[in-house]
């Protein structure tokens, strides 16, 4: 890690011989623009050592796009009018905009404008008396100031603003990432808990059935009234299965009419409609580690602050050294007056409190290059972790399809059996509370894949909308 606490060297070449004292300032501005170079250090961007390939990876190494739409791969136009509705609407992500405005502004406070003031003032007044006329004066005065950057302060203080402005884009970018994350896992929750309620109220309709296959047994004497309460049991468990299922549903649509900054009555009406569970079609392509530098904006971002940070420490370094103005003033009063000369200032008293705040300054720089180092393995480690889960979670989808038929064709023969008085009720009641939990795992593990494929494509980056060479995020 490069050290900060010891900027780079400045070096001016005094003049030699004796000038008149009324040109020592202008001479000591001379010498110092010819021979002072900009202090502090300057930022080297550097690659961080990474895997050539992510923990898991199938193979699949080719780069992936920021910009990709990556939701379009579900197939649900429903999920993909939602998703670009929200963009534009989203109040984080709005909100993001606003401070890269304000970060843009702020970059109009750096550079030029922040070595020139001054202003032009005009009075004009009347005076008299009871003895004396009325005497008029009027009177306008232009003046200005001109700071020299002599050390570079200004440079590195604009080079800090440009690093701030770039670092507020990617920003943009997280957020987005975080819109995208929120929005869509919340559509797989709703459409889940829509499977998971039309599940539960298949189950309903064959525990019913079962009921009153006893009840006509009951009926004829061959069964008992237990076996009529138990079935009566089994289909009351069945229906209480409904309420939360449907609060899980009515949360999730409110909370996607948060994100979408719209109201939740026809956003529900809407969804009730219905719509298969999310599930993702393609494989799990990760790309591999060095493009996360390219394409998490969060990645992207701890890395413009680390470079405004160093930025920052020439800006506190320039003010251990003098600073040279050039003023002029230009005075209207009946004659025209004016003045015009340099102005130096040593900063001898106050040293300690100066190189206190570069040490601060320093030290701020090494924490910022820490915590982009810090964000470059965390982003490692989630795309690893989603990849993981991914993996598995689809092998489990399959597992639980192949034991949900299972439990299909075996409720089939025990209910053939049960009528053909070969089985007994517990049997069939214990196959139909079978099957319904298999149905359900089934829905559970699916969302649970397309929620893992959705962190992965996070993880990765994807969908954060910030292009290669700047930071602006698309809407």
């Amino acid at each position: 890690m490069p050290s900060y606490d010891h900027p780079r060297t400045l070096v001016c070449h005094p003049a030699s011989g004796r000038a008149p004292m009324r040109n020592a300032l202008l001479v000591l501005a001379t010498v110092s623009l010819a021979g002072c170079a900009t202090v502090g250090p300057d930022y080297v961007p550097t690659e961080p050592e990474l895997s050539a390939q992510f923990v898991g990876a199938t193979g699949l190494n080719a780069a992936l796009d920021a910009e990709a739409q990556w939701w379009r791969g579900f197939n649900d136009s429903r999920l993909n009018v939602l998703v670009s509705r929200g963009l534009s609407q989203n109040l984080d992500i709005q909100t993001a905009f606003e401070r890269i405005q304000a970060a843009e502004a702020r970059m109009g406070t750096t550079g030029l404008n922040a070595q020139l003031q001054g202003g032009l003032s005009a009075t004009a007044q009347q005076t008299g008396g009871s003895v004396a006329s009325t005497l008029s004066v009027e009177r306008g005065t232009l003046s200005g100031t001109y700071v020299l950057d002599l050390f570079g302060g200004v440079r590195r203080g604009r080079e800090q603003a440009l690093a701030d402005l770039q670092a507020a884009r990617f920003d943009a970018g997280t957020i987005r990432l975080a819109y995208l994350s929120a929005v869509i896992g919340a559509y797989a929750d709703a459409r889940y808990f829509q499977e998971a309620l039309a599940i539960s109220r298949q189950n309903i309709a064959s525990r019913r059935q079962t009921r009153d296959l006893v009840l006509e047994q009951r009926a004829l004497g061959s069964a008992a009234e237990l076996e009529v309460a138990q079935a009566q049991a089994q289909l009351d468990g069945a229906i209480a299965t409904l309420p939360p299922l449907e609060n899980g549903f009515n949360l999730s649509v409110f909370r996607i009419a948060t994100l979408l900054s719209e109201p939740a009555g026809p956003l529900l009406a809407d969804m009730q409609r219905g719509a298969p569970q999310l599930f993702p079609r393609a494989d799990g392509q990760i790309g591999v580690p060095a493009n996360l530098l390219r394409n998490r904006p969060d990645v992207r971002a701890a890395e413009r602050r680390f470079a405004s940070a160093v930025a920052a420490v020439g800006v506190a370094e320039s003010q251990l050294y003098p600073s040279l103005d050039l003023s002029g003033t230009v005075t209207m009063q009946g004659a025209t007056t004016w003045g015009f000369g340099p102005t130096i200032s040593l900063p001898i008293l106050n040293q300690g409190i100066l190189r206190a705040r570069r040490e601060v300054a320093a030290s701020t720089a090494r924490q910022a290059e820490l915590a982009w180092r810090a964000a470059i393995l965390a982003a490692v480690e989630e795309v690893q972790a989603a990849t993981s889960t991914y993996q598995r979670n689809r092998r489990e989808v399959q597992a639980l399809r192949n034991v949900l038929a299972s439990n299909e064709r075996l409720l089939d023969l025990t209910r053939l059996a049960y009528d053909g008085g070969s089985s007994s009720l517990l049997d069939l009641l214990d196959v139909e509370r079978a099957t319904a939990t298999a149905r359900l795992s089934l829905a559970s593990a699916v969302r649970d894949a397309s929620t893992a494929w959705i962190r992965l494509r996070i993880a990765t980056g994807q969908g954060s909308g910030i292009a290669e060479t700047g930071g602006d995020v698309a809407g």
